[in-house]
This record gives C-alpha cells, sequence and structure tokens, in this order.
C-alpha cells in the first residue's frame, strides 16, 4: 500500500516539479520572464483545491517514503538501487525544508515565495556555502531518482538505446538541466537589485 501511495503522490509532484523547474529555466531570459511566466503557472497551481492536492501528496510522498526506506532490504543488488536509495534520502531532507521555507515566508513572514526568496541565500556569503549545493543537489536528485527507477521498471531497449542508457540519459538531462539554471540564478542575475526584505532574512545570522 505506501508503494502505491508512493507513486500516486509522485505522480503529482513530478507534474508540479516540471512546471517549476520549466519556470526556473526561463530565467535565462531574466527576472522579468520568469516572473511573468511564475505568474500565469500560479493561475494553475496556487489556489485552495491544487494547493490541497499538492500539500497532501508532498505529505504522503515523504511519508510513505521514509517508511519504504525503513521497510526496505537493506541488501542492494546495483548502483541504480543504490542511487534511487540516497536521491530518495536525499529529496526527503530537500521536500521537508524547501515546502516548510516556502509556507513560514508566505504565513509568517508575509513575503511572496517568487524569484527573489529562492536566489536571496545564493548571492550571500557565507550562506551560498549551504544553499548552492542544497539546491543543485535538489534539482538533479530529482532526474537521478526518477532515472533510477526507469532503470529498474524498464524493460524494452528503444531504438538500440537499453534501458540503463536510458536511465544514464535522464542524469544527462538532469546535470544540463542544473547548469543552465543555476547559470541563470547566479551569472544572468549578478548584481541584480534583490529586495531588501528578502536580503534580511540573513540578517539575524
Amino acid at each position: 500500500m505506501s508503494r502505491i501511495f508512493h507513486r500516486s503522490s509522485a505522480i503529482v509532484i513530478s507534474l508540479f516539479v516540471i512546471l517549476h523547474l520549466t519556470n526556473h529555466v526561463c530565467a535565462l531570459a531574466g527576472a522579468e520572464a520568469h516572473m511573468d511566466l511564475m505568474l500565469t503557472l500560479r493561475k494553475w497551481y496556487r489556489n485552495q483545491i491544487a494547493e490541497t492536492i499538492l500539500l497532501s501528496s508532498v505529505l504522503i510522498q515523504t511519508g510513505s517514503g521514509a517508511k519504504l526506506l525503513l521497510q526496505g532490504n537493506n541488501r542492494i543488488r546495483n548502483r541504480f538501487e543504490k542511487l534511487q536509495r540516497w536521491t530518495g534520502v536525499y529529496l526527503l531532507f530537500f521536500l521537508l525544508i524547501h515546502v516548510s521555507a516556502v509556507w513560514t515566508a508566505r504565513i509568517v513572514l508575509q513575503l511572496d515565495s517568487n524569484l527573489y526568496f529562492g536566489i536571496a541565500g545564493i548571492h550571500q556569503f557565507p550562506f551560498n556555502l549551504f544553499f548552492i549545493p542544497y539546491y543543485a543537489l535538489g534539482i538533479w536528485s530529482v532526474f537521478g531518482h526518477l532515472a533510477a527507477v526507469h532503470a529498474r521498471k524498464m524493460q524494452k531497449t528503444i531504438m538500440g538505446v537499453s534501458p540503463e542508457q536510458q536511465a544514464k540519459g535522464i542524469m544527462g538531462i538532469g546535470v544540463l538541466v542544473t547548469i543552465l539554471i543555476f547559470y541563470a540564478l547566479t551569472n544572468r542575475f549578478r548584481g541584480m537589485n534583490i529586495p531588501d526584505e528578502y536580503l534580511h532574512l540573513f540578517n539575524a545570522f
């Protein structure tokens, strides 16, 4: 039953992640392009029904994921099973922190969890020493987890490409997406004026 809930919630989260990462890749065109697409996408996912479904899926995903990790066979048969387990562990950590931070910003701090909320830590030393690997591993772990599941479940060779090679291709796409997003959020926005209310989040430290 845990696996059924885990897979069902993963589908919902994956749909949102595709939209979310696409939004971040669009930052290559600048902050305005990112914000415009974000406002358009929010019409679909930032409403009471969609947010309830998404938040419920996150809770189910983290809960069922933790249960599967605890109940799982400690014997890892191949590198893709190892990849699936460790990316799953990291995504569990990432989801708990990321979702908590977004809701804290909206409810407690009364801040819009927009582009500036995401990049404020990336552009400030020493906080970027945490946020850069935190976000980079989060993005790539999504693709790594999908690749591991694909390698285990896919039995068909497509156009001469084996399931293992297909999985490596998914991981390669993950690397490319991670590089593009970080290029957009660092090089493209270097020197940009981040509103003080976001920069002040770190003043207490």
